[in-house]
């Protein structure tokens, strides 16, 4: 049992579609795919005997011939043990290789020490005993884990926390991420002076990505994708070119310059800013479809190099003791460095206890949603309606009627999705799934989709999806009243309705939303984590050209904004905020600037009741969210500003955190190097640390 304490436009259009009409369109959507398809083999066919390059061309010609078994491991080093007949750390890591010298990919010299090298699993044995070596990693892959939220989170032009801070001018936000796409206006540097003059960032200008493109918003822009490369990531271009969207969307959310006018097709239109629109950006692209420690360890690495001040990452992976776990201890070196680091806590919920970066000298964030959902509704056979969500948008005129379309339900697998069985019909997935299912679905003759998201109970509180097809997205407990009727009647039937409208102000907000990772922490329960949560449900923000808005390669569209949920999407809400506090304090350190956002985050949703978790609920009786699953409370950017008092901790309070964990010297060593012994604990337990929350244990 564990007890918590702390201190706490709607669019044009509005359309019902027939069961011929959507039969028609399922046909004609049928043939363009062929012919696309079609026409994509013929060319693909023409020029490949005079452009095609070897698969995984650009891998192959930077690897070094090794044993088919070797990997990536990182080898973290006792710098100061560096014997004197070596004149750089370089030449006594290229030693300790030997003849492996020409595989070792980076080199790691500001947030730890050490380098990365490909070795077989005998060689990295051999390696752990080299006399200054401190251990020895193989390497492991991370996941990645906003016209309206600004302004649910209480920020105003005129007063408050923008002009307070001066919308945090001057300040630069590092982001290791997927890249940067760097044409979109919200990266523009209208009204912004030259980055200062203590900088060390650059642009780099490299095939795929012009240094030209960066600029006064834009400060800086690198890519360490070396490891990715070599196992094979599929990657097209290694630029910081951003080629699948996630990077520019967080990017632009924490920082975005303002643009008058944003939207998905059309639904949540409105003039669009990141939350700390005059702050710098600084692009260090470590991911694709995953983030390979080695890669973003050197990315950490540069940007603490470079100089910024504060690091946002929206990535995570299970809990390790921190010793194992490299994220854990490069952050740890940014904090020494007075570095703010901000991470997501994962989209694993509502389970417990499955959040993730849970270290006490970085700031970790949950997911809540907003009051901006985006309705549509489905009437069953038995006049049932059902209301979800979807990002649809019917591109003809406005139908006349409404037809019931029949129903089948299917597991929305690739293989389960024949003709034979949804020809006509509107499918309804027996699991949660995405917009690219609907391609699935579309290329079957399916006439519709229906997903159901199992971790949220309200409609209001799920993921909008930009269907291809019409579709919705309902809440679980939707879900159960369709599953029912399907069950009850031999022939279910339903029709939908798209009144393509953004709605605000409407739904109770925030609430927990259900995959937001939940604590206790695994590893240290006595720290409170999450410790804050933040907008991160239907947010829109800049995204990639070359990738589409529902990540499926069969989808041909291209957009300039686009919808996304999760962990990654609050993680730079708090970064902006953090860049806010940072402006108006510069002297604060990363844990009080942490302290300034927990002291001050609030437990009541907008209409001054208990914010409430969304997947969980008695009956029709909602629950509130404890501290487990919302931290602190939802960050108030105002309040933040001025908390009155602060909780400060520094790298020593830490050392003895760690040290209270009985940790050995040896491992000690992975976060202090010059570490000889634990000098000291924190009298009492870990509980005592100075952090802005407490956790009481009961066995």
């Amino acid at each position: 049992e564990l007890l918590k304490l702390y201190k706490i436009h709607h669019s044009q259009c509005n359309h019902n579609l027939t069961h011929t009409q959507l039969l028609t369109m399922a046909s004609m959507i049928s043939i363009l795919l062929r012919c696309s398809l079609l026409l994509l083999l013929l060319v693909q066919s023409t020029h490949s005997s005079v452009t095609q390059k070897p698969k995984n061309a650009i891998a192959e010609e930077h690897k070094q011939p090794h044993p088919s078994t070797s990997h990536t491991y990182i080898v973290l080093a006792n710098h100061l043990a560096k014997p004197s007949k070596f004149d750089t750390l370089e030449r006594w890591y290229a030693s300790m290789a030997g003849k492996n010298s020409n595989r070792i990919r980076y080199t790691y010299g500001t947030v730890m020490h050490g380098f990365a090298a490909r070795l077989t699993d005998g060689e990295a044995q051999r390696m752990a005993t080299v006399p200054g070596v401190s251990s020895v990693y193989k390497d492991r892959v991370y996941h990645t884990q906003t016209t309206r939220s600004p302004w649910f989170m209480g920020l105003h032009d005129d007063f408050g926390a923008w002009p307070d801070a001066e919308f945090g001018d001057g300040v630069i936000i590092g982001f290791v991420d997927t890249g940067i796409w760097p044409e979109r206006a919200s990266f523009n540097d209208a009204g912004l002076s030259p980055v200062r003059s203590t900088w060390r960032g650059k642009c780099v200008d490299v095939p795929g990505f012009n240094a030209s493109l960066c600029n006064n918003k834009l400060v800086g822009a690198k890519s360490f994708v070396t490891v990715e490369l070599e196992a094979g990531g599929l990657l097209t271009d290694p630029s910081p070119r951003d080629i699948a969207g996630h990077g520019t969307h967080v990017a632009s959310t924490a920082a975005g310059s303002e643009v008058p006018s944003a939207d998905l097709f059309q639904f949540a239109g409105g003039r669009a800013s990141g939350v700390a629109r005059m702050a710098r950006i600084a692009m260090y692209r470590a991911c694709n479809r995953g983030c390979f420690t080695s890669d973003v360890v050197a990315a950490i690495d540069a940007a603490v190099t470079d100089g910024v001040d504060l690091l946002s990452m929206s990535i995570a992976y299970p809990v390790e003791p921190f010793y194992n776990d490299l994220l854990s201890v490069a952050t740890f070196g940014a904090e020494r460095r007075g570095v703010f680091v901000v991470l997501a806590g994962g989209n694993k919920g509502p389970t417990a206890p499955t959040v993730s970066n849970v270290a006490p000298w970085v700031t970790t964030v949950g997911a809540a949603t907003t009051d901006r959902v985006f309705p549509a509704t489905l009437t069953l056979g038995n006049g049932v309606v059902l209301t979800g969500q979807s990002l649809y948008n019917i591109p003809f005129s406005q139908s006349q009627g409404a037809g019931m379309i029949p129903l089948v339900r299917t597991s929305c697998g690739e293989y389960d999705l024949t003709p034979d069985k949804v020809m006509g019909k509107v499918v309804v997935c027996s699991q949660d799934a995405g917009a690219s299912a609907g391609f699935d679905v579309e290329r079957a003759g399916g006439a519709g989709i229906i997903s159901v998201d199992n971790t949220e109970r309200f409609w209001d509180t799920v993921m909008a999806q930009p269907f291809p097809l019409p579709g919705l997205l309902l809440s679980s407990a939707g879900g159960k009243k369709l599953a029912d009727y399907m069950s009850s009647v031999a022939y279910p039937v339903a029709s939908f309705n798209f009144t393509c409208d953004t709605v605000t102000g409407e739904n109770r907000a925030p609430m927990v939303a259900g995959f937001s990772s939940r604590g206790p922490n695994p590893i240290v329960p006595e720290i409170l984590k999450p410790d804050v949560i933040a907008p991160g449900v239907n947010i829109l923000a800049a995204w990639s050209g070359a990738a589409s808005p529902s990540h499926s390669e069969m989808d041909p569209r291209r957009v300039e904004y686009n919808i996304l949920s999760g962990t990654s999407m609050a993680c730079p809400h708090v970064a902006g905020v953090a860049a806010l506090i940072k402006k108006r304090h510069g002297d604060w350190t990363p844990a009080m600037i942490r302290s300034a956002l927990m002291t001050t985050a609030g437990p009541l949703d907008k209409d001054g009741r208990d914010i409430v978790d969304s997947s969980s609920a008695i009956g029709a009786v909602v629950m509130g969210a404890t501290p487990l699953a919302a931290g602190a409370g939802l960050v108030l950017p105002r309040l933040a500003m001025d908390p009155g008092l602060v909780y400060d901790a520094g790298t020593q309070d830490y050392v003895d955190f760690l040290c209270t964990l009985n940790y050995t010297v040896e491992q000690m060593r992975m976060f202090v190097p010059e570490l000889s012994k634990c000098a000291r604990t924190i009298p009492g337990g870990v509980a005592n640390l100075n952090y802005p929350s407490f956790v009481v244990v009961f066995d």
